[in-house]
């Protein structure tokens, strides 16, 4: 039986109305929660620093890598800690396992776990729906069932968080109709994120330049060369991209992230002359095709028949297509006699790219911000950098290596009110999941389309807003309290009116009537719910010990991190939701039942709307 969770008492944690806000009410619930949430979170921003010699660099980063290297959590709220920056949430199973193995351990092991295709979960989902309707056929709601099912239950965590980290560096997004209609290849981008997350930095660039969704996305599928006839020159968009956006920044940077300063001013990293000279190498690459012609340039088709896979493999080098005069970018000139050579050519641009020193410090603090804290010190990430450029045995670009760094580094730990990240939406839901584990009746957690802020989360994987994902990584937030600490927020740039109490609203709607997509009949059985269900049994046996209750639920779902003024706060409010006395005849069983899920649900509310929640610390 479903029962709606009662409007909580007023409260200083939650000050939000429980419907949603009037069109043009003045933007008071943003303003109030994101002060609230900013005043705890946050991190050491760059105070600047001297640039020292990469040599020094690489051996503190060793370092850094062999302190903590057997340590064990001091108690499970570390343990939570951690797994929230390596994880999509902490479980008491995850916990259990890392309070025994310890933090490299952790890591060795999920570097070992195999990753799970998303793309042969699309095809086995595409095949059932045609099955059942031959005039059917699995779209986008296939690529987030894959996505939420392996986020909330998938062993290889690692992996997975840190594939969601480079689905925010390197953007395509379906919002782009070319991309959004390619569903199958959607899922094959998300196998190639996860093959790459603990791969070599070089090789995932050259994925990503040669993927045919990033050559709709950025418009360098079927790039020809220039035609001083028509006065057609090449795309520029990839090139300009590859370097603004995937390698090295616009800015020249020192080994520890911070801008390089010539007479007391930034110096650009590239020019224009340098997108043109790189936008003549990514010309002449186009679909994968048995038959390499010009008819397979245009449309990945030859005697009309065209590879099934072409959406996804990666693009072929088509010579009759390719710039032929010099190509000159960032100090580099491609010589004469490979000029001609499309595959050649490549290679010396993704070399030069991938050994350029901004990618050290300019990847690092990203990753190092999609995972643990959205103000790295210079010290973090220069001790990341020199990773990058040696992983300890020679090799650049080393991603497996840099991930443990982040994640073992000492200031991953820092516990000041600087440190720290909000979660975005996707992560606070999957996160909820986590924590408090819910079945899917379909066995396809079917979550879907979470676009819209005002009733739902107002981000969906790989449906960025634009190439620059769904907040920059230098986003400060107007008239906030980070900015005033000179604190960036990226997360912050999703916040607003609507998403406030979007969240608030959505959880309330889930913790009402379950997760995701409704079902009418499932397996025969009539359901007429949502698909994805919680089982409140453990947390309805508390229900009458309010300390207790809400003691287990801070610890499934803030790891055991909630201040006094939270936990009085739920204590208060899950008592003024009175139990009724059983009566003589046992005729008010029900209406003890549906209080005690109240006080259930209205505790899990005021937990996942709080700043310990949302904040990830």
């Amino acid at each position: 039986m479903q029962t709606a969770v009662p409007m909580p008492p007023r409260s200083r944690l939650l000050p939000v109305r429980w419907r949603m806000p009037r069109p043009g009410r003045p933007a008071l619930l943003a303003t109030a929660l994101g002060a609230l949430l900013l005043a705890a979170c946050g991190g050491a921003q760059n105070e600047g620093s001297t640039a020292t010699a990469q040599g020094a660099d690489r051996a503190r980063a060793l370092a850094v890598k062999a302190v903590g290297a057997t340590d064990l959590p001091a108690n499970r709220t570390e343990a939570a800690r951690f797994l929230s920056q390596a994880t999509f949430g902490p479980t008491s199973a995850e916990i259990d396992s890392l309070m025994t193995l310890g933090y490299a351990a952790w890591i060795d092991r999920q570097f070992t776990l195999p990753a799970t295709s998303h793309r042969s979960y699309w095809e086995a989902r595409d095949a059932a729906i045609r099955a059942a309707d031959p005039t059917a056929s699995a779209g986008q709601d296939q690529v987030w069932e894959s996505f939420w099912r392996q986020a909330v239950n998938g062993e290889d965590q690692l992996r997975l968080r840190v594939a969601f980290a480079l689905s925010q560096v390197f953007v395509i997004s379906a919002l782009d109709g070319n991309v959004g209609n390619q569903p199958r290849a959607m899922a094959a981008w998300l196998d190639m994120l996860g093959q790459q997350a603990f791969g070599n930095y070089r090789s995932t660039l050259e994925s990503v330049a040669l993927h045919p969704l990033m050559g709709f996305y950025l418009s360098h599928i079927r790039n020809q060369k220039a035609d001083a006839t028509t006065g057609r020159i090449p795309d520029q968009n990839f090139a300009r991209e590859s370097m603004q956006l995937f390698s090295i920044g616009v800015l020249k940077l020192n080994p520890d992230g911070t801008p390089t300063l010539v007479d007391g001013a930034t110096v650009e990293s590239y020019g224009p002359a340098d997108v043109a000279g790189l936008s003549h190498v990514f010309t002449g690459f186009s679909y994968s095709c048995a038959v390499q012609n010009n008819s397979c340039f245009f449309n990945g088709v030859s005697g009309g028949v065209g590879d099934p896979d072409r959406f996804f493999k990666p693009m072929m080098a088509y010579p009759a297509f390719h710039s032929t005069e010099a190509k000159s970018f960032l100090g580099v000139t491609i010589p004469p006699q490979t000029v001609a050579n499309p595959a050649a050519s490549l290679r010396v641009a993704l070399d030069t790219l991938a050994a350029h020193p901004n990618v050290g410090p300019f990847l690092g603090q990203q990753l190092i911000q999609r995972l643990v804290t959205s103000n790295p010190s210079p010290a973090y990430v220069r001790d990341v950098a020199a990773v990058f450029n040696d992983n300890g045995a020679g090799v650049r670009g080393d991603l497996k290596a840099v991930v443990r760094a982040i994640l073992l580094h000492p200031e991953a730990k820092l516990a000041s009110n600087r440190a720290g990240k909000l979660r975005e939406p996707v992560l606070r839901l999957s996160a909820y999941l986590r924590a408090l584990p819910h079945v899917s009746d379909t066995g396809n957690w079917r979550v879907g389309n979470t676009d819209n802020a005002s009733t739902s989360l107002g981000q969906t994987p790989l449906r960025a807003p634009s190439v620059f994902n769904f907040y920059r990584p230098g986003y400060i937030a107007p008239g906030s309290l980070s900015a005033a600490a000179g604190m960036v927020a990226p997360e912050m740039q999703l916040l607003n009116e609507s998403s406030v109490a979007g969240w608030v609203n959505f959880m309330r709607d889930n913790l009402n009537a379950g997760v995701g997509q409704n079902n009418g009949t499932v397996n025969g059985v009539v359901l007429n719910r949502r698909d994805l269900q919680r089982n409140w049994a453990p947390e309805l046996a508390l229900a009458t010990q309010p300390e207790a209750l809400v003691a287990a639920l801070a610890n499934q779902l803030l790891g055991g991190r909630i201040s006094a003024a939270l936990s009085t706060e739920a204590i208060n409010a899950v008592g003024r939701i009175t139990i009724p006395v059983l009566n003589a005849g046992g005729t008010n069983q029900a209406a003890i039942g549906t209080a005690k899920l109240n006080r259930v649900k209205s505790a899990v509310l005021l937990m996942v709307s709080s700043p310990e929640f949302l904040v990830q610390k």
